[in-house]
């Protein structure tokens, strides 16, 4: 069995509010996510979810607690180490973080040139294999600003699995894209995972559209968190706030069959 991707052990993460208190974001919550799979991190606006991504990556540090990544204690190093750990990882951030005065295919090749050793040949030849198989070829000299917002999310995308991550990271990846754009990113997600099989961590507020492609679910509400190891599970939950979560943004859509 291969051990977790990400585990939170009892982290704790506060931040002061202007009246002179504490919001508590995450109150010492404690998870796995499994290698290899989906996670979607679900909840309300300022839950903590953008948070809880700047904390994997060391961007953020725990007020307690601890943080593995593939078992490597990301609360205990920084410097070169912390930057070797995060080679590991892709983000596709929520506005696809493009540079404006690049092309797509300078977008594309830029972590292949500030990373690698690869010749400029080589960078080419995979440059154009990963525009190809996004569906990209024939947009290498086009600027961000010349795409739709779908064709900006599918070179986010291929700007990150240039250095072939061991997990991706999706932070609010569809916001601002059409209910049949947002289908087709989501398709795309689901077979560059399939293809690549990296452990993929969604931090998004589509529900439940986003689910389909979850193999675990957390929803994080009032520093808690909890998880489930389906979507479908949730609606089982006993609890009142995950009771709410589910009826305004769920509604009936698992429950036609439990009509008695």
């Amino acid at each position: 069995m291969n051990p977790p991707a990400i585990e939170f052990n009892e982290v704790l993460k506060a931040f002061p509010k202007r009246d002179g208190g504490v919001q508590t974001v995450l109150d010492r919550v404690s998870f796995t996510i499994p290698a290899g799979k989906t996670t979607v991190i679900a909840g309300a606006s300022g839950q903590g979810k953008s948070v809880t991504i700047k904390l994997i990556l060391g961007l953020m540090r725990a007020d307690a607690g601890r943080i593995f990544v593939q078992g490597r204690d990301v609360t205990r190093i920084d410097g070169r180490a912390l930057e070797e750990l995060r080679t590991r990882f892709g983000v596709l951030f929520q506005g696809s973080a493009l540079f404006d005065s690049l092309t797509v295919y300078e977008n594309v090749a830029l972590p292949l040139r500030e990373r690698t050793r690869m010749s400029g040949a080589e960078i080419d030849r995979q440059v154009a294999a990963t525009l190809a198989r996004l569906g990209l070829d024939g947009h290498e000299g086009k600027y961000p600003a010349q795409l739709s917002g779908g064709m900006q999310k599918r070179v986010g995308l291929a700007r990150a699995l240039q250095l072939r991550p061991e997990i991706m990271l999706f932070d609010e990846p569809t916001t601002g894209l059409d209910p049949v754009m947002t289908q087709d990113i989501y398709r795309l997600f689901a077979e560059t995972q399939a293809q690549e099989g990296f452990s993929s961590i969604i931090v998004s507020h589509d529900i439940p559209k986003v689910f389909n492609l979850a193999d675990q679910v957390i929803i994080l509400d009032k520093g808690k968190m909890d998880v489930f190891a389906s979507p479908e599970e949730i609606q089982w939950s006993p609890k009142e706030h995950i009771r709410a979560f589910v009826r305004t943004t769920m509604g009936d859509i698992y429950q036609s069959h439990l009509v008695e």
